[in-house]
């Protein structure tokens, strides 16, 4: 079975509802995934809106989740409640989910939500490293990937 990621919280290419965008409480929204590749030993999700203005912009990045983990709860804060999982620093700068702000009028901004199983048990990543960085890092060591995509508009 290949690796799946989805959300009970909206479809996938479906809206994201404003629970989960910093219009409104900024809560990362539930995930869950299955068929994690025998042999993982880790996991990566990063998210992240490639249709921003100055380029792709990284929302939340979390690494070193237990393969045996089968997803994610909402998490109040938008800080994930097992403390073990490392999370590195979006591009509003903080170490934790920020939710989808596009600029009001710039039209529909697709959300890409990304799980990667990879084959070392956790990435040495210092904690300023960025999304993008932790992405990069991830893809190296990655046996199988899966994407949720939710999209997001600000009138």
């Amino acid at each position: 079975m290949p690796l799946t990621l989805s959300s009970p919280a909206f479809s996938d290419g479906g809206p994201i509802p404003e629970r989960y965008t910093r219009d409104g409480e900024n809560v990362s929204p539930p995930l869950k995934w299955s068929g994690v590749p025998d042999g993982a030993k880790s996991l990566v999700l990063v998210v992240d809106d490639p249709d921003a203005p100055h380029g792709t912009f990284g929302h939340w990045a979390v690494f070193n989740i237990a393969p045996n983990l089968d997803g994610l709860p909402e998490a109040e804060g938008g800080r994930p409640g097992p403390e073990a999982l490392r999370q590195g620093k979006n591009d509003f700068g903080n170490a934790y989910y920020d939710g989808p702000e596009p600029p009001r009028g710039h039209g529909v901004h697709h959300y890409h939500f990304r799980l990667a199983a990879l084959d070392v048990p956790s990435l040495d990543i210092p904690g300023q490293v960025g999304v993008t960085k932790i992405w990069e890092e991830a893809r190296k060591h990655a046996v199988e990937e899966a994407e949720l995509v939710g999209t997001y508009q600000r009138n």
